[in-house]
């Protein structure tokens, strides 16, 4: 189940997406993710959204939808080793899309380092095209109707 985040969700959210990254990396610095130690501030108060999949009463996914410079772009999306490969990232990519359509956008973008091969080929799967990258990220983007009828 995908739901807005809560406050409740806090630390749980935190912990899937710090695991994720500690997974990836090896080490992890947690003062290099200031944006989670209050997601509901660094999210919700200033007008962005954050969502979490839910399984068992536990949550199991995130995903960060950013609203800046006229473009959506999903951030902090990570999901719980234990719940990969059961469609939880692809529905938490929807929510997203249908987030950002109904705010008006026409586009979503998502960045991604090169040698998190999962993820990259997640998006292109997905549909997104690669449109550039930088000394860290490949930048992906995936454009749709301006308006989802629900």
């Amino acid at each position: 189940m995908i739901r807005r985040f809560e406050p409740k969700d806090q630390e749980e959210a935190r912990t899937v997406v710090l695991e994720g990254l500690r997974e990836h990396f090896g080490v992890l610095d947690p003062s290099l993710n200031p944006d989670l130690e209050d997601i509901r501030v660094s999210f919700i108060t200033r007008g962005d959204d954050f969502y979490v999949a839910g399984h068992d009463g536990r949550v199991v996914g995130t995903a960060g939808l950013l609203f800046r410079e006229g473009r959506a772009r999903i951030v902090r999306m990570s999901v719980a080793k234990s719940h990969r490969k059961r469609g939880i990232a692809t529905a938490l990519l929807s929510q997203c899309i249908e987030s950002a359509a109904r705010r008006g956008f026409r586009e979503i973008w998502a960045y991604t380092q090169p040698e998190w091969p999962d993820a990259v080929g997640f998006y292109l799967r997905a549909g997104f095209e690669q449109l550039g990258r930088d000394d860290i990220d490949i930048h992906l983007r995936l454009s749709f109707p301006e308006r989802i009828d629900e």
